[in-house]
């Protein structure tokens, strides 16, 4: 168990860095430029997927860290 946890939780990591890079980035200076304001937009599709799973793996990464403290 004791090597199974970092090991666990670095990949983890790594899919958690992947999925954060792979979020549209905010619309900040599209909107100086004439763009619409995309900050209360609807998340669809493939992008509500890869927010989920962000939101999971994080979830997943803080327990394999505190189960790394524990064990």
């Amino acid at each position: 168990m004791k090597t199974f946890l970092p090991f666990a939780q670095i990949i983890i990591a790594i899919f958690l860095i992947l999925f954060i890079l792979l979020q549209q980035r905010g619309g900040a200076l599209g909107s100086i430029f004439g763009g619409t304001s995309g900050f209360y937009a609807t998340r669809r599709g493939i992008e509500k997927k890869v927010f989920w799973a962000t939101i999971i793996f994080g979830i997943l990464f803080i327990l394999l860290a505190i189960l790394n403290l524990i064990f």
